[in-house]
């Protein structure tokens, strides 16, 4: 049987992976008012891939015969300095997430629940590859400096990603 402490903790991730689809939206809406449209697509798909780890915890914790407790999500941030600014917030954010996770993944192990392990390492093993990529897309923007040229290259490239499961 899973702790109440467990079944909390869970909710609390529930509710992160909430608010990091809405930032990832107000990100995308940033973006579409300053006419970087590849850039938008992007974030828009990170919030569709954000509320879909937030409907993995959903799933997991009515599976374990816990109770779901939707709670409020915070009103995110709507406007930044520059483009590269909003991809340094993304790379904080998603560090801030890995953070949660591991924390979550030690309350596991501490309670023995090895379920609540096995469940946790797919997200361990993803913000590996989220933070990654963000900070890929930082590296990107340092190299191309205040190049308009670059930016517009940078937006397109960055419009190019596909929804997780089509094709490339």
């Amino acid at each position: 049987m899973t702790s109440s402490k467990i079944i909390d903790a869970l909710n609390l991730q529930l509710n992160k992976e909430m608010f990091s689809s809405y930032l990832y939206l107000s990100m995308s809406a940033y973006f579409d008012n300053k006419n970087l449209a590849g850039m938008s697509q992007w974030m828009k798909l990170q919030s569709q891939e954000e509320y879909a780890h937030a409907m993995k915890f959903y799933d997991f914790i009515l599976r374990l015969g816990g109770k779901v407790k939707l709670t409020s999500i915070d009103d995110p941030q709507t406007d930044w300095d520059s483009a590269q600014k909003v991809f340094e917030d993304s790379l904080h954010h998603e560090k801030f997430i890995s953070k949660s996770i591991h924390e979550l993944m030690d309350l596991a192990t501490e309670e023995k629940d090895h379920p609540t392990k096995s469940f946790l390492q797919w997200f361990v093993d993803e913000q590996v590859e989220e933070e990654d990529t963000v900070q890929q897309i930082v590296d990107n923007f340092d190299l191309i400096g205040d190049s308009k040229g670059g930016l517009f290259m940078l937006d397109r490239e960055l419009g190019s990603r596909s929804a997780a499961g089509e094709a490339e």
